[in-house]
C-alpha cells in the first residue's frame, strides 16, 4: 500500500472526527453527556466503507483499545478475536501512536495462529485518526521471506528425487530398443516404464503443490467452510483404495464444526492422512475418523490398526522426502510429500498436526484448526 494512502486517510478521517467533535460540543451544551455517548458510539462517516474496501488488513481502535471496524482481510489474518486485537505486538505499536502521535511504519513477524509455530510477516503502519481513533493497516510480506528458501530446498530435494524415475526411464527404454524381437520382454519393460511415468508425474504435481502452498499464502479468498462436507469429500476420494485394499473406514463425532479457510486444500489434507493409512493398514483393519470442537478449536482425528511408526521417526514424518520405510514407499508409490503437504495446508490455515503411534498397534495423526468465529463469519459473507 503507497503510504501517501495512510496520509490521506488520517487526514481524512482526522477532519470527518474534528468535525464531529465541533457539531457535538455544541450540542452537549443542550444534551449534557449525551454528546459524549454519540462520539463513543462509532466511527465517523465514510469510515466503514473505507475499511471494507481494503484488501489488505485494516482495523480501526478506540481508546480502550477496542476493535470498532475490521476489514474482512484483518479477520481472514486472525489479527482480530472478540473485539480486540490478538497479537500484544500490535497492541504495543497503537499504544505507542497513541502516546507520541507520531505514526509507525514496522515489520512484525506474529503467530498465523493460537497454537503452532507458524508465522506469518506483516508490514504494519499505525496511525492516528483525529484525537480518538487510531487506524492499523497491515500488508502480508510473508512471501517474500519464504521464497529464497523454498528455492534452496526445492533445487536440493527435486534433483535427488526425480533422479531415480528419469534414470529408469532412461534404462527401460534402451532395454526395450534391445528387446525389440521379444515381444514378452517389450511388453514386460513398458509395464515399467508406465509405471516409472506414472510415479514421474506424481512427484511433479506434488512437488508443485507443495511449492504452491509454500511460496505464497495459498488461502487468498478464504470462506467459511463445513468441517462435515470435508471428511465426507476426502473419505469418497478414498472409497476405491479402501475397497480393495479391504479396510473400513468409519466417521463420527461432533456435527457442525466450520472453520474458515479454503475447503478443496483441506478435502486434499485429509485426503493424503487417510490415504496413508489405509497403505500402512492390514486387510480387513477399520479406519476412524473423529471430529471434535471445544473451547474455539475444531479436531480432525485419523485413526489406523496399522504398522506404526518408530518413537525416532515421529519428529520427521512431516518433512519432505522423508520415507519411514523406502522399500515400501516404492511398492506403493509413495513420493514422500503427503504428509508435509498437509502440515503445510495446517499451517496455512492457522492450526497444527500431531501424531501419536504405537509400533504394532498403530497410529493417529489429529489435525487442529480455529474454529471460525461467528463475527468472522458475517463478515466475510458481507464481503462482494
Amino acid at each position: 500500500m503507497d503510504p501517501s494512502l495512510l496520509v490521506t486517510l488520517s487526514l481524512t478521517f482526522g477532519v470527518a472526527v474534528g468535525a464531529g467533535l465541533v457539531i457535538l460540543a455544541h450540542a452537549a451544551a443542550r444534551r449534557g453527556q449525551r454528546a459524549v455517548q454519540v462520539v463513543r458510539g462509532g466511527v465517523p462517516d465514510g469510515v466503514d466503507q473505507v475499511i471494507d474496501a481494503l484488501e489488505s488488513a485494516g482495523v480501526v481502535l478506540d481508546p480502550s483499545n477496542n476493535v470498532v471496524k475490521a476489514s474482512p482481510g484483518a479477520m481472514a489474518f486472525g489479527l482480530v478475536w472478540n473485539q480486540a486485537l490478538v497479537h500484544p505486538e500490535l497492541v504495543k505499536l497503537v499504544d505507542r501512536v497513541r502516546r507520541t502521535g507520531d505514526p509507525i511504519a514496522e515489520e512484525v513477524v506474529l503467530s498465523r495462529g493460537p497454537f503452532g509455530d507458524a508465522n506469518i510477516y506483516l508490514f504494519v503502519r499505525v496511525a492516528r485518526l483525529g484525537s480518538r481513533y487510531t487506524l492499523l493497516l497491515a500488508e502480508d510480506h510473508t512471501e517474500s521471506y519464504r521464497l529464497d528458501e523454498v528455492r534452496r530446498d526445492f533445487i536440493a530435494n527435486i534433483s535427488h528425487e526425480l533422479k531415480t524415475p528419469i534414470g529408469a526411464v532412461s534404462l527401460l527404454a534402451e532395454a526395450m530398443q534391445a528387446a525389440s524381437d521379444e515381444p514378452e520382454q517389450v511388453r514386460r519393460f513398458a509395464k515399467r516404464l508406465t509405471k516409472e511415468s506414472e510415479r514421474l508425474t506424481r512427484i511433479t504435481q506434488e512437488i508443485i503443490e507443495l511449492s504452491r502452498l509454500q511460496a505464497a499464502d495459498a488461502i487468498s479468498k478464504p470462506e467459511v467452510v463445513d468441517i462435515d462436507h470435508v471428511v465426507a469429500t476426502a473419505i469418497d476420494q478414498n472409497g476405491v483404495l479402501a475397497d480393495s485394499s479391504k479396510v473400513t473406514i468409519a466417521s463420527g463425532g461432533d456435527a457442525g464444526a466450520q472453520v474458515y479457510g479454503d475447503e478443496p486444500l483441506l478435502v486434499v489434507a485429509l485426503h493424503n492422512l487417510i490415504s496413508n493409512a489405509i497403505q500402512y493398514s492390514p486387510k480387513g483393519s477399520r479406519i476412524g475418523i473423529g471430529v471434535s470442537n471445544n473451547n474455539g478449536i475444531v479436531e480432525i482425528a485419523v485413526t489406523d490398526q496399522g504398522v506404526g511408526i518408530p518413537e525416532e521417526d515421529l519428529d520427521r514424518v512431516f518433512e519432505r522426502f522423508y520415507r519411514i520405510d523406502a522399500a515400501r514407499s516404492r511398492h506403493t508409490g509413495g513420493t514422500g510429500l503427503g504428509l508435509s503437504i498437509v502440515k503445510h495446508v495446517v499451517q496455512n490455515h492457522g492450526g497444527d498436526i500431531r501424531v501419536w503411534s504405537q509400533p504394532g498397534s498403530g497410529s493417529t495423526f489429529t489435525v487442529r484448526l480455529p474454529e471460525a468465529s461467528h463475527a468472522a463469519a458475517a463478515s466475510l459473507k458481507e464481503t462482494p
